[in-house]
């Protein structure tokens, strides 16, 4: 049976910072190469609502502004969408702003609440500082375990509810708030980061977690076939060892 895995890629107009767009690339790729079909739908602001025919949704990462600005779409249908997603098990990989959409809200530093998808049980409130830096984290057990280096750029502070787990730990940088060590959301399948970049190309081992994910979810058990990562190791080895001995 030849097997295909379908993306979304919500809000590709506004919320692409920091080359959010390769994990897109990066995800459609790595099926690619193990001759599995990739499709990719794009769904900026005013388009019709086609998460129901995702078998992986990304969402990426926005300013305050912009994460304001598609909140009258967000709200026209494509929120109940989200919610009946994440619910279903879809494979989801959102960064930074797009992470925080899905939870209840974002308040800003000067008391401006934002009330978004309420699919996960976590709330986000904005900061004075900024907690930027290219950093390190370990997934849970239920991710993979690797580590996985990233760049986070935020000001929001992300607190995760009671019983949600967290993607990883952090073993340099700020992560979710800067003060209980947790980065990111693993909920259901949905899988939430602070991490800029882009995330993928620099983790194949991760991505390659979120494709099994999405797999499995659509066929059943799956197996992927290994590539040669190599470089991608080697540029990994280098930047943890730094941000470990920073």
């Amino acid at each position: 049976m030849e097997r295909s895995i379908h993306i979304c890629h919500l809000y590709p107009d506004l919320l692409n910072l920091y080359g959010d767009r390769g994990n897109v690339l990066c995800l459609r790729r790595r099926l690619e190469w193990r001759g599995i079909g990739a499709s990719v739908t794009e769904m900026p602001v005013g388009a019709a609502d086609r998460l129901a025919e995702a078998d992986l949704i990304f969402i990426g990462g926005g300013q305050d502004f912009e994460q304001q600005a598609l909140l009258e779409d967000l709200h026209r249908g494509k929120d109940a969408s989200l919610r009946a997603a994440v619910a279903d098990g879809v494979a989801i990989l959102a960064i930074c702003g797009g992470y925080q959409m899905l939870g209840q809200y974002y308040e800003t530093h000067d008391g401006v609440r934002c009330d978004f998808v309420g699919a996960i049980d976590l709330r986000t409130v904005g900061g004075k500082e900024r907690m930027i830096g290219n950093y390190l984290f370990r997934c849970g057990d239920e991710s993979g375990g690797m580590e996985v280096v990233g760049f986070e750029n935020h000001s929001g502070r992300t607190w995760l509810g009671e019983g949600v787990k967290p993607l990883g730990r952090v073993l340099s940088g700020y992560g979710n708030n800067g003060q209980d060590g947790t980065e990111g959301v693993r909920y259901h399948n949905v899988f939430g980061t602070y991490s800029h970049g882009p995330l993928l190309p620099k983790n194949p081992a991760l991505c390659d977690e979120i494709l099994k994910t999405a797999l499995e979810r659509k066929y059943g058990k799956a197996e992927l076939a290994p590539l040669d990562d190599s470089a991608e190791q080697n540029a990994f080895r280098e930047i943890a060892a730094r941000l470990r001995n920073a």
